[in-house]
């Protein structure tokens, strides 16, 4: 028996076999038991969790943005519609390194150096989870050439939709408004649930004012992907609810002939119906393309924009404030009238100037050399300043600012649009409360004839002539005529504001004021004689000037207008309604620096009421362009143009 037969021990290596075996069993067993845990954990405890995230990597919920509704016009025209796309979008925060991104991308689709600005400008603003357009427009090509290569770009996309367009470009612009990129700060202030899947919102205008109701909700929609992230099939979809679609008041080719009327001139045009308060016409000039906000403007050409000296992004029709010159005399006389320091044929000398007692100060009339002996009609017709001095000295100011205030001068007129100034009519308390000063005399000899403190808007001119037109009646102004569903085509007529009557004791006292105002336009010698006197239809106006700069105390002789240059010359106005004994239309122009109203804001005035009222302008100032081709018709060349006669009004 060999050595080591003798120290074998059999017995102990079986107790070591077995109990390695034992642990080795106990070991399986465990793992088995922790195995089958596990399982039934997955299978069963957790089956519905784990299934939803196996759902959720295979599937995904995204947004349907919802279609924006339409703006027409009162005709049918479109103002505002949507155009489709192809869209390429990038979420920030899915991309790793945006420059790199931005530069391989540029070598598939067509990137120019404004868009990139552009786009770099709004992903600054725009919260990163929120997928922020690239390029819109995109071509068939360029989206093949990406599709080709998408998987390489993670966070960009490519989606069909729809975009904003603006089919009249400039026209009615500061109306319409448009829409734009939705900042971090927007975000803020509306309903998040509203605008998923959408990345704009209206930013100024109609496109603003009603935003809610154009907006609509948005839908939902199930797609199944591959590992890759890459679409499959769509397994569900909810569309989304479509916005409203809006039918303005406004007349576009009254529009687009009240834009052309101004030629050269900037400055604003609002015509309203006064039966209704409906705005016909709202022109602010000069204007701007509202299509380059659409997609992101650049900042370069924003601020090119706002550097513009003439401020197309002003819209002077309601946020312009003007003294309103002598288009305001018919209401001191009504005023007048009502409170009994004049009447009808009450008569004043105008010598061409005169002063306040214990004052050395001369107050003048536009006409230096005097109208002579007239009442209150032939005041109004020649636009005389010294009639209208001492007619706000009877008054007294407390007077002419109760009588005032009821046509809602100094106030907003509450219309529609955002952004609206209410202008200034001043009191003693105004004066003391803003200057910290008491009230003069020559003051109120100044807001007689329209001028020192007293400022107003052109939609404020438009809508005290309407409430003249009435007789003290009167609707808020307002542009949507109507609400229409797009998908059942019934329509929600916005029904008219009535305002509170203006009480007068003696009705008679209107056509008073009203007659004075057609002899301006129908008399001879009348300031609005040369736009009107032939005119099919029987207008009531009145010309206006605001004064730039002052006359010296020393100046006896004013400077021609003509001899100024352009920026100080008077800025022109006219108001008028038509047709006087039942009116359809009251107009408000204001002419930039066009130094007399009668002759430069009247043939405008005259220009909207034609196409208007008669469907074509017949009238037209000698040396101003032909119609354009955008819808307004055309003056028939037979018919011959009345000459203008010059005339100048205070």
């Amino acid at each position: 028996m060999s050595r080591h037969d003798k120290i074998k021990d059999l017995y102990r290596e079986k107790q070591t076999f077995a109990s390695r075996t034992l642990v080795a069993a106990i070991a399986c067993l465990s793992m088995a038991a922790l195995l089958t845990f596990r399982l039934v954990d997955l299978q069963v405890l957790q089956q519905t969790y784990y299934a939803t995230r196996a759902d959720q990597n295979r599937m995904r919920l995204s947004a349907v943005a919802p279609v924006r509704g339409l703006i027409y016009d009162r005709s049918g025209a479109v103002l505002a519609q949507n155009t489709p796309a192809f869209v390429l979008e990038v979420v920030p925060e899915q991309v790793k390194n945006l420059s790199d991104t931005l530069e391989r991308l540029s070598k598939i689709v067509r990137l120019e150096p404004n868009e990139i600005a552009r786009f770099r400008d709004r992903v600054r603003k725009s919260p990163r989870y929120r997928g922020v357009p690239l390029r819109t427009n995109l071509s068939l090509e360029e989206v093949a050439r990406f599709e080709v290569n998408r998987y390489d770009f993670d966070g960009v996309d490519v989606t069909a939709g729809l975009t904003r367009s603006y089919p009249l470009g400039g026209t009615a612009a500061h109306v319409v408004g448009y829409v734009g990129g939705i900042t971090e700060d927007e975000y803020k202030t509306v309903a998040e649930a509203s605008y998923r899947g959408l990345s704009q919102i209206g930013k100024v205008g109609i496109e603003k004012s009603h935003e809610n109701e154009l907006r609509g909700e948005p839908g939902a929609k199930v797609i199944e992907a591959n590992a890759y992230g890459r679409p499959l099939r769509e397994l569900d979809y909810q569309q989304g609810t479509p916005g409203r679609n809006l039918v303005l008041s406004l007349d576009a080719k009254v529009q687009m002939a009240a834009e052309q009327a101004l030629g050269e001139l900037d400055g604003a045009v609002v015509a309203i119906d006064p039966r209704n308060g409906e705005v016909i016409a709202l022109v602010s000039k000069p204007g701007f393309n509202p299509q380059l906000f659409v997609e992101g403007i650049d900042s370069k050409t924003y601020k090119a924009l706002l550097a513009d000296p003439k401020r197309p992004l002003y819209n002077r029709a309601l946020q312009g404030t003007y003294p309103p010159g002598s288009t305001i005399k018919p209401f001191m006389a009504l005023a007048g009238l009502e409170s009994d320091v004049i009447d009808p044929n009450h008569r004043e000398f105008c010598g061409g100037s005169m002063q306040l007692p214990n004052s050395s100060r001369y107050f003048r009339c536009w006409r230096r050399h005097g109208h002579g002996s007239l009442d209150m009609s032939e005041a109004i017709k020649r636009s005389c300043d010294i009639y209208f001095y001492q007619t706000a000295i009877s008054l007294g100011i407390d007077r002419i600012h109760t009588f005032l205030d009821e046509f809602g001068m100094g106030r907003q007129t509450e219309i529609d649009l955002p952004l609206e100034r209410g202008g200034l009519l001043p009191s003693r308390e105004w004066k003391r409360r803003v200057r910290k000063e008491n009230w003069y005399p020559g003051e109120t000899l100044n807001v007689g004839i329209g001028q020192g403190y007293m400022t107003a808007t052109p939609l404020q001119l438009a809508q005290i002539s309407a409430r003249m037109a009435m007789r003290g009646g009167g609707f808020k102004p307002h542009l949507v005529r109507a609400l229409q569903d797009p998908i059942t085509g019934a329509t929600e007529t916005v029904e008219p504001e009535l305002l509170p009557t203006i009480e007068n004791r003696r009705k008679a006292d209107w056509e008073s004021v009203i007659n004075a105002m057609q002899e301006v336009t129908h008399a001879e010698g009348g300031t609005g004689f040369g736009a009107f006197k032939d005119a099919g239809y029987r207008v009531a106006g009145k010309s206006g000037s605001a004064q730039v700069i002052g006359l010296k105390q020393d100046e006896k002789v004013a400077p021609t207008q003509e001899s100024l240059a352009l920026h100080l010359r008077d800025h022109a106005l006219f108001i008028a309604f038509a047709p006087a004994e039942a009116p359809q239309i009251a107009v408000a122009v204001i002419a930039e620096h066009g130094a007399h109203g009668g002759s430069a804001a009247g043939p405008i005035a005259r220009q909207v009421m034609d196409q208007y009222l008669l469907g074509e302008i017949r009238y037209r100032p000698p040396g101003s362009p032909p119609p354009n081709a955008m819808g307004v018709t055309p003056v028939d060349p037979e018919m011959p143009l009345p000459p203008t006669e010059e005339s100048t009004d205070g």
